[in-house]
């Protein structure tokens, strides 16, 4: 915060103000950290101090999960609606074989397989609202 330069009795010490809490500051002098009391009117202050509890993480909390899936999963490319799905679940699919038509942006656009193998899961049916990068088809 501040720094000082005393001299008492011919021995000069460096003085360094850290921080000041009502009538506490927190100073170094040469090195070492002192608290001490400071002799002065105390002014309430208007604004209130935020007080908050603290933060307690829960086991597991704040940690990267990977999926367990082996396949890949087939996202919406835009936000759009399903308006038909050209596979079932344990169908055999080809790579760039056409999976599903969705409707985005008023056209209609052909879903592909990325890879070829089997459709172990459709996460959506025909006429559901989709978000951009919503997993639609999951094929292992």
């Amino acid at each position: 915060m501040k720094k000082f330069k005393f001299t008492i009795s011919g021995d000069e010490y460096d003085v360094h103000l850290q921080d000041i809490e009502e009538n506490i500051a927190t100073i170094e002098v040469n090195g070492t950290k002192y608290e001490v009391e400071v002799k002065r009117e105390i002014k309430a202050s208007k604004t209130p101090k935020l007080v908050r509890k603290p933060v307690v993480q829960q086991p597991g909390e704040g940690q990267i999960k990977k999926s367990q899936s082996s396949g890949v999963a087939i996202k919406a490319p835009l936000p759009g609606t399903i308006l038909k799905i050209n596979v079932a679940v344990g169908d055999e699919v080809k790579e760039g074989q056409n999976l599903l038509v969705m409707e985005a942006m008023k056209m209609e656009n052909q879903v592909l397989a990325e890879k070829a193998g089997q459709v172990s899961a459709i996460k959506v049916k025909e006429g559901d609202a989709v978000l951009q990068d919503d997993v639609l088809i999951e094929i292992s």
